[in-house]
């Protein structure tokens, strides 16, 4: 998967849902989305888990639903990169992958 043409695919559903509903996507909208799909993944989690009600969903479905939050998180925090011309790839190299380069075994 290339991440800059995920990055451009995300960016464009989102460009069009916020001209769809008038939404100004500016730095505190980007960053309070990202909180609330991490809210939406939260409750998934826990109605898998069975440590919320499961409002009828089968088994299937509540994995189903976590499965798409975690997408949701991922793609918010594309758009949140994107946003502050974070290029992801090296932040991860920086931040993660340095631990590896120095021989740091997980």
């Amino acid at each position: 998967m290339d991440l800059t043409q995920l990055s451009d695919d995300v960016e464009h559903v989102s460009q069009v849902y916020a001209a769809r509903f008038d939404i100004e996507r500016d730095a505190t909208w980007f960053l309070l989305k990202l909180q609330e799909e991490v809210g939406e993944l939260t409750q998934a989690f826990l109605m898998m888990t069975g440590q919320a009600r499961e409002k009828g969903r089968s088994p299937e479905e509540l994995d189903e639903a976590f499965r798409h939050e975690v997408a949701d998180v991922f793609c918010q925090t594309l758009l949140l990169a994107r946003f502050h011309d974070i290029d992801l790839t090296s932040a991860v190299n920086d931040k993660g992958l340095v631990w590896a380069e120095r021989g740091i075994e997980s």
